[in-house]
């Protein structure tokens, strides 16, 4: 329960102070921004959903991929070493960089989706695009080491003729913020 402040017994100074620290402690996720919304531009969705890798599935381009983003991508930096989001970069970042743990994120994107946003950044968020750092094929090794936080949601897995995922169970303790676990429909709780 939040207790009550008698605003008019507060100086000026007090009330600013008051609101200032109301604001900063809004959580990042108060603007509801719809974290499961693609990040490809509309006219580029469908180019880029079409995309598959031409790597093959194999522990030598998973290893490749691993040393990647623990070097040359920098990925560490922003999605910690367990791909969760939480790399020293991740603080301040509004939104908070991927979870590559969590199902949603694999659900609702192709790799090729992915792979854009590795190459050309993410608007609106702190990911830049990383195609003049790092090849082609670097960049589908990555996202082959990266599928492996997924627990074998990977690959558009569940993907509809849209590219689009159903979700599976949904909330913040699954690794969703509320604006994310609000997309979903009520029968996936």
């Amino acid at each position: 329960m939040i207790p009550f402040i008698n605003v008019a017994s507060l100086g000026g100074r007090s009330l600013f102070i008051l609101a200032l620290c109301a604001t900063a402690s809004a959580p990042s996720w108060a603007d509801d921004r719809p974290m499961m919304a693609p990040r490809v531009p509309a006219d580029q969705i469908e180019q880029a959903r079409a995309l598959t890798s031409p790597l093959p599935e194999s522990a030598d381009t998973l290893e490749k991929g691993k040393a990647l983003y623990e070097g040359k991508g920098t990925c560490v930096i922003c999605h910690g070493a367990t791909g969760r989001g939480d790399g020293p970069g991740s603080a301040g970042l509004d939104p908070f960089p991927r979870n590559f743990h969590h199902h949603g994120f694999w659900r609702h994107r192709t790799e090729g989706e992915i792979f854009w946003v590795i190459k050309h950044g993410s608007p609106g968020t702190g990911m830049i695009g990383f195609g003049s750092m790092l090849s082609d094929d670097d960049m589908w090794a990555i996202i082959q080491y990266e599928r492996s936080f997924s627990g074998g949601h990977g690959r558009g897995r569940h993907m509809d003729e849209n590219g689009m995922g159903r979700m599976g169970p949904r909330g913040p303790e699954r690794g969703m913020s509320p604006a994310e676990s609000d997309c979903c429909d009520a029968e996936s709780r």
